[in-house]
């Protein structure tokens, strides 16, 4: 059985790197972290004070990135302040990294009917 410290100094974040031409280099796209995935998913919904949410889908490409898009020591490229810019971005390159987080991450529901296939 796997010990504590196992667990917890396992490398299991996988990430692709792409090829970004419009960009003029590449980004590192990776798998999000459980807190990570929280975070994604509950700036997916605006909370009104009686506790009821509602469906907050834009800029929900760039929302994915500024989770996904990270460095080569793992730490975020972008910030929750950074979603807006981003979000400005070509549409194109947008649509292509959030394939490849979707991929990674299976956020999409035919992601997720993919993932259960398997």
């Amino acid at each position: 059985m796997l010990s504590r410290d196992e667990i917890l100094n396992a490398d299991d974040l996988e990430y692709i790197d792409v090829e970004v031409p419009e960009w003029g280099g590449s980004v590192r796209v990776a798998m999000m972290s459980g807190a990570g995935r929280d975070e994604y998913e509950q700036s997916l919904f605006k909370f009104a004070p009686d506790g009821s949410a509602k469906p907050d889908l834009q800029n929900s490409r760039a929302k994915l990135l500024s989770v996904c898009l990270v460095d080569e020591k793992n730490e975020r490229l972008f910030s929750v302040k950074d979603i807006e810019a981003l979000g400005r971005k070509n549409s194109r390159v947008l649509d292509n990294l959030h394939a490849v987080a979707d991929q990674l991450n299976s956020v999409t529901p035919s992601a997720i009917k993919d993932e259960a296939k398997n």
